[in-house]
């Protein structure tokens, strides 16, 4: 039977394409606002692009916030993807706002110190040995980033895949059941879709 994985829509955007990404690697997904069919799912993606203050806030005024932490205290499995990572983080600095994130994972999110901002295209990562987002993918392997702003390893307590534009910024991360990713599977083509079926292979 195929694991049921809520994608849920708190206001952030670009949900089709990560929609049809997860259920083209094998799960029965569906997009909700609903927040007991976010607690209930086998996993739950939360997404997220633009500002991380906007993140947090549509996540908060949601109830998204709750859940996610009911999830995390329960080993029940969530997947970040972008700003949906960062959130999961202490706090986020973006055009001098500091905003309280999650503080599921140590540090602050803050800006890329780089040549050229955004980071924008494809790019390789450097995962931690046993990352079981990166099973079976090859080290040059690339993906698509788009953001100005990320955490920084390393981050204690958890296994992290590194990426580099300017310095050394945390491309994905994961820790007991919750695993999250700074580009985006959805517009990663083969790479992208063999990350989002080995995380869906890993939900129990």
């Amino acid at each position: 039977m195929s694991k049921t994985v809520a994608i849920f829509d708190y206001g952030s955007g670009n949900l089709r394409s990560a929609l049809r990404a997860v259920q083209r690697a094998g799960a029965d997904a569906s997009l909700t606002c609903d927040l007991d069919e976010a607690r209930q799912a086998d996993g739950l993606v939360v997404p997220g692009v633009g500002a991380f203050t906007a993140c947090m806030k549509g996540i908060r005024d949601t109830g998204l916030d709750k859940v996610i932490l009911q999830r995390v205290a329960s080993s029940s499995p969530v997947l970040g993807i972008c700003v949906g990572m960062q959130v999961l983080f202490e706090r986020g600095r973006e055009h001098g706002i500091d905003t309280e994130g999650l503080g599921i994972f140590a540090g602050t999110v803050d800006s890329l110190q780089a040549p050229r901002v955004p980071h924008m295209g494809w790019n390789t990562v450097e995962p931690d040995a046993d990352m079981s987002l990166f099973a079976g993918i090859e080290p040059d392997t690339r993906f698509y980033f788009v953001h100005s702003y990320a955490a920084v390893p390393p981050v204690a307590g958890a296994r992290i895949a590194r990426g580099h534009h300017g310095h050394a910024f945390v491309a994905a991360i994961e820790r007991d059941a919750v695993s999250a990713c700074q580009f985006h599977p959805e517009k990663s083509s083969d790479a992208g879709a063999a990350v989002l079926a080995n995380w869906i292979k890993g939900i129990t």
